[in-house]
């Protein structure tokens, strides 16, 4: 985790000043079978797209809070990272794009026994959503019908 002295004096005004929401209590839902017998699905905030596929718009006001399917069999080298926040270093998940979309690691716990399987495809969103109302509201129970229509049992959030 990083310390506000670590950003610019803008973001640190931007952060300090920006309505953190909070939800209570906390949404979960328990397990209804092991981890072992579970399809998982990702669902990563890092703004990842397919070779082809278009890029998020960094020019929407408040965050793009659109979705772009990333297929469990892609070629990650070919992910295009489009995030538009400036406030972290970009380039170690466009070198190693399984640090905020874990196909790989999903695909060795897979081969040990751990999870039961991988879905066919994974979820993708723009983080530094900073009016996430359209995205509460609307796309995501698109998204998560898309899961449930998977038949996915466990989406893994990987925050970036």
């Amino acid at each position: 985790m990083g310390d506000l002295s670590e950003f610019n004096l803008s973001t640190r005004l931007f952060l300090k000043a920006y309505p953190w929401r909070r939800l209570e209590p906390t949404p979960w839902t328990p397990l209804k079978k092991p981890l072992a017998q579970s399809r998982i699905a990702l669902v990563s905030s890092a703004g990842f797209v397919e070779h082809g596929d278009a890029p998020f718009d960094p020019k929407i006001k408040g965050g793009d809070c659109s979705f772009r399917f990333i297929h469990d069999d892609c070629d990650l080298s070919l992910l295009q990272e489009s995030h538009r926040s400036e406030t972290f270093d970009h380039r170690p998940m466009r070198e190693d794009p399984n640090l905020a979309l874990p196909i790989d690691r999903m695909h060795e716990l897979v081969a040990t026994g751990r999870i039961g399987s991988v879905n066919h495809r994974h979820l993708s969103f723009m983080g530094s959503i900073t009016a996430p109302g359209r995205l509460v509201t609307g796309t995501a129970p698109t998204a998560a019908a898309s899961l449930i229509e998977d038949s996915v049992d466990v989406a893994l959030l990987v925050p970036v």
